[in-house]
């Protein structure tokens, strides 16, 4: 309670006793006292009522809107499940079953109505409990909870007559009417009229007729004890009900009523679902930032119609939508066919980001294939261990100590002693060749022996450096060798950052960015986010070069597929990633205009993925290959664009296409080779 609300209360509870005091004293002014004690009771809970301010501003309530670089609402942060239609857009009998029924003076009266209210006294009295709220008051009531009270007891009646009150002082008839309608609730999520009407009768409330509105109107005497889904008997009696109240003051002819109230209750009931949009993880993490932001600046994100732009390109939030569910769907049903009886089935998860380096900000977020599913963030929540997209840092790092793509080693076995005498023997899915390797081409065929053999000779901590610097700044790194093969757990977030830093040309820009303004609803600007200025991470020379390795890693390694697959010819670089046993699939793209990268596993990293289709090569790249495709088509990165750096040109290839059937086949062979083994 607030110093000026202690001093009111204070100052009304010493006029209370010094009329009680008056009384003893004096008792032929006795007779002024009742008055008075009244009119000091209702001053002592005055300052506990809603002021004038709000009860303004609560008609007013305008929920916050997230919005796209290209101007589609990306989500709404409403208080309730709610959508606000004007008085004239609500069916004349709706409102004329509520005033006949709930209060039919409504508009003689000025918030209280004093016969009404005397009648539900007397009757209360005698034993008869008889509610004598007017629409205004149960408006109060229903608008501020908090502040009146569900209780039965006078102070509650007091507040609420008080408030209602104020509400006649500020609003129209007509005003109070729509508010009362568009906020009263009406059970499964449905708050207002226009819900209510879309739940029960699946329509608009400008189309309800008159057996639908009293059936509406009737739930509000209780709308647990005449819900017409559980309880349609009650729920048709009390509509028959309404209907007796609309003939008794003059809204229906009395033949009519007759006739409608032999009818059955036909209901067409739908639970409405909140609209999660296109970019519901996005949505996500803008409300918890604005949440913060906004109790900072002192805003109401449900009620000051706060407008939040983002840097979200609806056409590529699409495609990365489309891209997952189709990638993730083909292989659950892979995964659910190679399902052993009785073994509980494992549900596929996916996430996926693309930012344009230039500036860092984000194109499109998918944080799991189905957010009803899974509100849980695959992007920013996850962290999982990155298995060979971590490799770049290892010869970035390398680079750094004066070494270049053409130093060789030896491809042999390795055994590496951490500091804790751990041994590490990291080996590959070939035999080692014992021949000499080049750096490039340790990277391009992503070989074990030559990474671990690297990581000896620099030393880990300068790789967890050169990937903090890039943007892997979050995650814990542990800086023993094993790191070279990306056995710390990161976010998909940290990995696509570090390699729009490398597509920046080692200059990093912080992390990606999201949000680019809000506006006030009058269009003001409150808060505008600049881009960040780009501090180098790692020199330019060495980091293009590290970029022209990972071309060979799309032109002739593991990435091969985004140039035969999806006959992608523009010039674009990256790394694929797998985890000990196929738990993790990982791949990033880096083109100079936009970098992409996705992960696809179990939730449960216990739970693996099939030999056949469990590499990052075939799990996660279709992700990120779909979606390129879809960004040239709709010409949101030119194909003409090049990294700083010349690159031999790719023969054309010919594109192919994957069968399923085919890796379910090889799926099963890898299965039964391992039992044989």
């Amino acid at each position: 309670m607030t110093p000026a609300l202690h001093r009111a209360r204070a100052w009304s509870i010493e006029r209370l006793r010094s009329g009680w005091e008056l009384a003893r004293r004096h008792p032929v002014r006795s007779a002024l006292v009742p008055p008075a004690l009244l009119l000091a009771y209702v001053l002592v809970l005055i300052p506990f009522t809603p002021s004038i301010s709000d009860i303004r501003k609560a008609r007013s309530e305008v929920p916050s809107v997230v919005m796209s670089a290209d101007g589609i609402v990306l989500a709404e942060f409403k208080r309730l499940n709610r959508e606000w239609v004007p008085l004239a857009r609500i069916a004349p009998s709706a409102v004329q079953a509520l005033i006949a029924t709930e209060d039919h003076r409504f508009y003689q009266h000025h918030g209280i109505d004093i016969r009404r209210t005397g009648a539900a006294v007397l009757n209360t009295l005698q034993g008869h409990r008889q509610g004598g709220s007017t629409i205004t008051q149960q408006l109060a009531r229903n608008l501020y909870p908090e502040e009146i009270g569900r209780a039965v007891s006078l102070n509650r009646k007091a507040k609420e007559a008080i408030t209602a009150l104020k509400i006649e002082a500020v609003y129209s008839k007509d005003e109070i009417l729509e508010t009362y309608l568009n906020t009263v609730p009406f059970l499964y999520n449905a708050f207002g009229i226009e819900m209510a009407a879309r739940t029960y009768f699946d329509k608009t409330a400008d189309k309800l007729d008159v057996l639908e509105s009293a059936t509406l109107i009737g739930m509000l005497k209780g709308t647990s004890y005449y819900n017409p889904v559980l309880n349609p008997d009650r729920a048709k009696d009390r509509r028959n009900t309404v209907l007796a109240q609309m003939v008794k003051h003059g809204k229906l002819p009395a033949d009519r009523a007759k006739v409608l109230a032999a009818r059955p209750l036909r209901l067409e009931f739908e639970r409405q679902p909140e609209p999660v949009g296109i970019a519901p993880h996005v949505a996500q993490q803008v409300r918890k930032w604005l949440i913060a932001w906004a109790d900072r600046e002192d805003y109401d994100i449900h009620a000051d119609g706060l407008v939040v732009r983002t840097t979200i390109d609806t056409r590529l939030q699409k495609a990365a939508n489309q891209a997952v569910v189709r990638q993730v769907k083909q292989l659950q049903d892979i995964a659910d066919r190679g399902r052993k009886k009785g073994e509980e089935r494992s549900v596929l998860q996916a996430g996926f980001l693309a930012i344009d380096p230039r500036g860092g900000q984000v194109k499109a977020w998918v944080g799991s294939p189905d957010y009803a599913q899974e509100q849980f963030d695959h992007v920013n929540q996850a962290r999982r261990q990155p298995g060979s997209t971590f490799k770049p840092f290892v010869y970035g790092a390398a680079f750094l100590q004066g070494l270049g793509p053409d130093d060789a080693f030896i491809d042999q076995p390795v055994s590496l002693r951490d500091r804790g005498g751990a041994v590490w023997s990291p080996r590959d899915a070939t035999p080692p060749t014992h021949e000499p390797m080049t750096l490039r081409d340790g990277l391009v065929q992503s070989r074990n022996s030559i990474t671990a053999q690297l990581v000896e000779r620099i030393g880990a901590q300068r790789v967890a450096d050169l990937a903090y610097n890039l943007g892997v700044r979050e995650s814990k790194l542990e800086a023993v060798p094993s790191l070279a093969l990306g056995t710390s757990p990161v976010t998909l977030r940290e990995m696509v950052t570090a390699y729009g830093t490398l597509a920046n040309s080692g200059r990093y820009l912080g992390d990606p960015q999201l949000i680019v303004t809000v506006e006030d609803r009058a269009g003001r600007t409150l808060v505008q986010f600049a881009q960040s200025k780009p501090v180098e991470a790692m020199p330019k020379p060495q980091a293009l070069r590290l970029v022209d390795m990972m071309r060979g890693v799309i032109d002739e390694g593991t990435g091969t597929a985004i140039r035969t697959r999806y006959g992608i010819q523009a010039d674009v670089a990256g790394k694929t990633g797998t985890t000990q046993d196929n738990s993790d699939g990982w791949f990033i793209l880096m083109h100079p205009e936009m970098v992409a990268g996705a992960w696809v596993g179990f939730n449960d990293n216990r739970v693996t993925m099939g030999d056949s289709w469990g590499q990052g090569a075939r799990s996660a790249l279709p992700i990120v290959g779909d979606f390129f495709v879809q960004a040239l088509r709709l010409r949101a990165i030119d194909a003409r664009a090049e990294f700083e750096i010349p690159r031999p040109r790719p023969k054309p290839v010919e594109i192919q296409r994957r069968d399923p059937v085919h890796e379910l086949v090889n799926d099963l062979l890898g299965r039964l080779l391992r039992i044989i083994q």
